[in-house]
């Protein structure tokens, strides 16, 4: 009988989280951090010796604060550290690569400085399905998105943005547009990335047009 090879390593339900507002992680998205508060190095070099994983998550402002920091969202992204490097000064350079979602079942007690959970991801299966999604509104992304920069006078790399597949898109302009704290909760709380991709859509026109900036014409 031929050996069969390992499944992927399965994710812990207990892990620490970096409470940060305004950072998006989502499933298949990678976010850039720079590390330099004590704990959160700390939190760094506990992760590399251990999987590489933990969960971003936002600050809630409707939670009441807690004796250790501030009460948090209950849905976060776990991620894995994919690059990593150090500064001359002592600070960390890492991308975090989103993995799944979590819902926050307790809060545990913190380690060397760090707050830390135990969450389940089973209701988040999904976001590790490695199958194609069924397509996105990409035009009208592309179209919402033109309007969106132009009204900010924002540049972009358009030849890049219209080479990414719909998910990576989708993901990217989420985490990388300067939408609000609770605008970015609302996207990573979107059940399905078609609801995502909506939401991305109607967050684009609703921003221009308060910008009071028609959509930018589609170039010829």
């Amino acid at each position: 009988m031929p050996d069969v090879p390992p499944g992927p390593e399965p994710l812990p339900d207990t892990f620490a989280v970096f409470p940060l507002s305004g950072a998006l992680l989502l499933p298949k998205g990678k976010l850039p951090l720079n590390i330099f508060e004590p704990r959160y190095l700390a939190m760094t070099e506990d992760a590399l010796a251990a999987g590489r994983l933990f969960g971003m998550i936002q600050p809630d402002p409707a939670s009441p604060r807690l004796a250790h920091g501030p009460g948090l969202h209950r849905v976060g992204c776990l991620g894995r550290i994919s690059s990593f490097s150090e500064t001359d000064d002592g600070r960390y350079l890492i991308t975090l690569s989103g993995i799944s979602r979590f819902r926050i079942a307790e809060e545990l007690e913190m380690r060397r400085g760090y707050r830390r959970v135990r969450a389940e991801l089973a209701p988040y299966a999904a976001d590790l399905d490695t199958a194609e999604p069924p397509p996105l509104p990409r035009a009208a992304l592309l179209q919402a998105l033109r309007g969106y920069f132009h009204a900010h006078g924002y540049s972009a790399n358009w030849e890049a943005i219209e080479t990414m597949a719909d998910a990576a898109l989708v993901a990217t302009l989420a985490m990388a547009c300067p939408f609000t704290p609770a605008e970015k909760q609302a996207l990573l709380e979107a059940p399905t990335e078609t609801e995502r991709a909506a939401a991305l859509l109607a967050l684009l026109e609703i921003d221009t047009h308060a910008a009071g900036t028609a959509p930018a014409p589609r170039p010829s």
